[in-house]
């Protein structure tokens, strides 16, 4: 009978996982440790992992490349809430003999914290609630005190899969134009959910607010660099709930300190956690938050019951959610 006695949850930022699986169902001879904090460093990465012999890792928080999974000899159940990681090098760690598993997620939340950041950017709600506790009512003197209304404004999308099209939808209720490119989609594709394909410069050129929703691939990778920035508006601003790598951190940061665009809502970074000395935290004009965009009750929920349920597969021999290459 397969046996594990040793599960290592990782990077539990919120300290929550504990509360929203029922992981009283597991044998008694498995121990579950949580660990609350990110470790970048591989060599501390291996002396704290090396013990366990199932590990689940949320979302990307901590990748797990073929030179790490090589030092976790122990290491028979890789598990990533989700049904996918990038992050997480599936053959290598099937080469050693280390079966793979995702979990179900539930939903769409990304799209709420999409919304989040645009709404909180053109509204400057941020700064208007820091006054309001500052005992001004109706913050002003700033350019954007004034907030602008969403209806009539244009939204461009950069990735009209399954997220962008919903963000799409949204901005169609709130009377948007929509707008939306990417390297595959078709002029067909778009229309047929009511939003008008365009080529990436003029995206940039006519959108009020942009909106990435792509997945982080080397093709990817910078795709919004210095000449994508340059051609916004003075008054458009930038939305990435994606991953941070998409956008050239370097240039983002010279379009915002120079305020050649109105702002930026940023879930994702090019590290994480943010450290409290990147230079993006001294940005005028961001709404900044620490990668919220899967951070929902149901989501997590259906995280940690499939991990359990995962977890019962395995040690009845059967393995549910297989991760492929």
């Amino acid at each position: 009978m397969t046996r594990l006695t040793r599960l290592a949850i990782l990077d539990d930022f919120q300290g929550v996982a504990l509360q929203m699986g029922p992981w009283d169902r597991l044998p008694p001879g498995l121990t579950i440790e949580v660990f609350r904090d990110a470790v970048a460093d591989q060599d501390a990465l291996v002396a704290r992992l090396l013990p366990f012999d199932a590990i689940l890792g949320i979302r990307e928080r901590t990748p797990f490349p073929a030179s790490l999974l090589q030092r976790l000899p122990n290491l028979k159940l890789l598990m990533t809430t989700g049904e996918r990681n990038r992050a997480f090098d599936v053959a290598a760690a099937n080469a050693q003999g280390v079966t793979v598993c995702g979990t179900p997620s539930a939903g769409a939340p990304t799209v709420d914290i999409t919304w989040g950041l645009i709404l909180g950017l053109l509204r400057d709600l941020p700064a208007q609630m820091a006054s309001l506790r500052a005992g001004t009512w109706q913050a002003h003197g700033a350019p954007n005190s004034v907030g602008t209304a969403a209806e009539g404004l244009t939204l461009g999308i950069l990735g009209l899969g399954k997220l962008g099209t919903r963000v799409a939808r949204v901005g169609q209720a709130f009377g948007m134009k929509t707008i939306a490119w990417s390297q595959n989609l078709t002029a067909e594709a778009a229309a047929a959910v009511g939003v008008t394909r365009v080529e990436k410069a003029a995206l940039f050129a006519q959108a009020d607010v942009v909106t990435l929703h792509m997945i982080l691939s080397d093709r990817s990778r910078g795709i919004v660099g210095a000449a994508e920035l340059g051609a916004m508006k003075p008054s458009a601003c930038i939305v990435n709930t994606s991953r941070g790598p998409l956008i050239d951190q370097p240039a983002l940061i010279a379009a915002l300190t120079e305020g050649r665009i109105a702002g930026a809502g940023l879930d994702v970074f090019d590290r994480e956690p943010l450290p409290l000395d990147h230079p993006l935290m001294a940005c005028p004009n961001t709404l900044l938050t620490p990668h919220l965009g899967y951070v929902s009750r149901q989501n997590f929920s259906a995280y940690f019951h499939g991990a359990v349920e995962t977890i019962e597969a395995y040690l009845a021999g059967a393995p549910i959610r297989l991760l492929t290459p």
